[in-house]
């Protein structure tokens, strides 16, 4: 049987610093995990990478690579942003040992990314919008900003210190469920739920759908369950 730790994965979002990289890979095995995937374009084994991971090369150079964002989270479970900031649009921000424990407890049988965004801007209002929650992790608020990897090794402790409890089945990947929004957006519209051009209604419509499936995740089950209720209402409008 696989360590639960084997589904946890740490995904670095355009990074600007090859040093960040690595100093992130050495960040994540001394806390006893391997699976680190970065969203960039640019070539990060470099000699200040390589460097800064000390005896953590085999993480570095195992780091899968991804072109987007969407391509980083399209076969995980759960998907959980990292945030200092606040305010409405960014949803369901939990402290870092509330949302680690929501980790934990789902991995067993799911896979979890753990989202960083850029050292200066962090993570966007799309990338927000694709997580289940975000969680914070306290700090000084007259100087709130962390270092990448600094906020890596803060994340992967938190998750080393936690006894792992059977509380979450298995769920459906992140690229099902985005077939299921695509279609819930249309029965929507086939409703006239949405009036036509009201394109900022269906955004927050989608928006507030999307974090609370997000939360827990749907099972297999309940994936089907919702595409049959989408089936069933499009037959009757029609």
């Amino acid at each position: 049987m696989n360590d639960w730790k084997d589904n946890v994965f740490f995904v670095l979002v355009e990074p600007k610093e090859a040093g960040n990289i690595g100093a992130s890979a050495r960040a994540m095995k001394n806390m006893g995990f391997k699976n680190l995937e970065v969203v960039t374009r640019r070539n990060f084994l470099t000699d200040e990478s390589r460097r800064m991971a000390c005896n953590a090369a085999d993480v570095l150079e195992s780091a899968v690579v991804h072109a987007s964002f969407k391509g980083a989270i399209r076969g995980k479970n759960i998907i959980i942003g990292t945030t200092r900031r606040t305010g409405k649009r960014r949803g369901l921000i939990l402290p870092l040992k509330e949302g680690i424990k929501k980790a934990v407890s789902a991995s067993k049988k799911n896979k979890i990314a753990i989202v960083f965004g850029r050292e200066d801007k962090g993570l966007n209002n799309r990338e927000v919008e694709e997580c289940g929650f975000l969680i914070t992790i306290p700090a000084n608020s007259l100087s709130a900003s962390l270092n990448l990897s600094q906020s890596v090794l803060l994340v992967a402790y938190e998750l080393s210190q936690k006894t792992y409890k059977a509380e979450f089945p298995e769920l459906a990947r992140q690229k099902e469920i985005d077939s299921l929004y695509r279609r819930i957006r249309s029965t929507l519209r086939l409703l006239e739920y949405i009036p036509r051009g009201s394109n900022d209604l269906e955004m927050k419509i989608m928006r507030n759908l999307k974090r609370l499936i997000g939360r827990a995740g749907l099972t297999e089950w309940e994936l089907k369950m919702f595409y049959g209720m989408c089936s069933q209402v499009e037959k009757k409008v029609r």
